[in-house]
């Protein structure tokens, strides 16, 4: 693994028991001790802490004053940044000329800038795309001197409050500046997970203390990779690079969501993002394919890259991804399908070692989401 660039809390992790792997680049925790199962049921019953500092933190400083800015950043994606309040936070999309998703983001106003937080296998792609399209209205600044820290579950807001009281009073999607020990904390009220929780941009310098300080409070536990997989599959998000690519667009993906009406025919600031024409058609006629559910029969999962066929043996599509999940105590996948065959309860198989075994279409999420709006 020599290759492969280390966390700053990398000596934490290996002493907390962590099983180190290969991640976008990085040497990351897969479990700890506790296990994938017994780690995805404590977030989903109290909390659980994340390092996801491999992430890409961003800010993007205003040349030309905020409006230029968003309005500059907007023309990247099919959302509304303008639009954006100060103190909130926005999921975002980047699109290509052919409406396929770069990448996807969050991002943030912070009143006199916009922080940026891309997928940690497309930082630097992301931070030449920036820099290629915003370089007359923003300076792009990639930090590196920065620990990202999720804290999920319904036991996260009571942890990270009895450090930084301030946080109880977000709410979903809320971003804030907070001050721990002299550190400043960038603080948004959302996650990956399903749950309620906190995502927490700290200093290298305190990130140690501060992680510790967390990994003390009550019913706090340290979440691997296979964990975090889990539980973003049973809430029904999307992983870059295997659900949603340059292949799909956001409207196959079941991200219109995230579209919205500014963007959109008839709105304000219709269009004018990349792959706008194919984006629009879909958002009015629908795409030809879907993302879906998946509930496999039994107990054995169905991983990425198993084909679906319907019942008469036509060829539908794949699973992009798949496993076991502990809270509905069942096997969970996704994929996509034609769009005729993409209604709740049909139907269909998927081949797995060459025998076709039974798969239902459900509707997603497999866990309700629990979050603080």
């Amino acid at each position: 693994m020599s290759d492969l660039k280390r966390l700053g809390l990398h000596d934490l992790h290996v002493e907390l028991g962590g099983k180190m792997v290969p991640f976008a680049g990085y040497e990351m925790p897969v479990q700890y001790p506790a296990g994938v199962m017994k780690e995805h049921l404590h977030t989903r019953a109290a909390a659980g802490l994340f390092d996801v500092s491999h992430m890409g933190q961003v800010i993007l400083r205003p040349k030309k004053g905020m409006e230029a800015l968003c309005l500059g950043f907007e023309a990247l994606m099919p959302v509304d940044v303008a639009g954006l309040a100060q103190g909130r936070q926005r999921y975002g999309l980047f699109t290509d000329e052919t409406g396929g998703i770069l990448d996807d983001l969050m991002f943030a106003n912070r009143g006199d800038h916009l922080f940026v937080v891309v997928n940690a296998a497309c930082k630097e792609a992301d931070v030449a795309h920036m820099r290629a399209h915003l370089g007359d209205v923003a300076e792009v600044e990639f930090l590196s001197d920065r620990a990202l820290i999720a804290l999920q579950g319904p036991g996260a807001e009571e942890a990270l409050a009895s450090l930084v009281p301030q946080v109880a009073a977000m709410r979903f999607m809320d971003v804030a500046i907070c001050a721990w020990q002299g550190a400043e904390l960038w603080v948004s009220r959302s996650g990956y997970t399903g749950e309620d929780g906190y995502e927490v941009s700290v200093p290298d310098a305190a990130a140690e203390a501060f992680v510790r300080a967390l990994l003390a409070c009550d019913g706090v536990m340290p979440i691997g990779l296979g964990a975090r997989d889990s539980l973003r599959l049973e809430a029904g998000l999307c992983l870059y690079g295997h659900d949603i690519d340059t292949t799909t667009s956001p409207v196959e993906a079941g991200l219109t969501w995230a579209i919205q009406k500014a963007r959109r025919a008839g709105g304000a600031r219709e269009g004018g993002f990349p792959g706008a024409a194919r984006i629009l058609r879909e958002l009015a006629e629908g795409p030809e394919r879907c993302r879906v559910g998946l509930r496999p029969e039994g107990r054995a999962p169905m991983r990425e890259g198993v084909e679906l066929f319907a019942t008469d043996g036509t060829s539908l599509g794949r699973v992009t991804s798949g496993g076991f999940g502990p809270s509905v105590e069942a096997p969970v996948a996704m994929g996509y399908v034609p769009a005729a065959f993409a209604k709740s309860g049909q139907a269909v198989e998927g081949e797995v070692r060459g025998k076709r075994l039974p798969v239902t279409l459900v509707d997603m999420p497999f866990n309700p989401t629990t979050y603080k709006r």
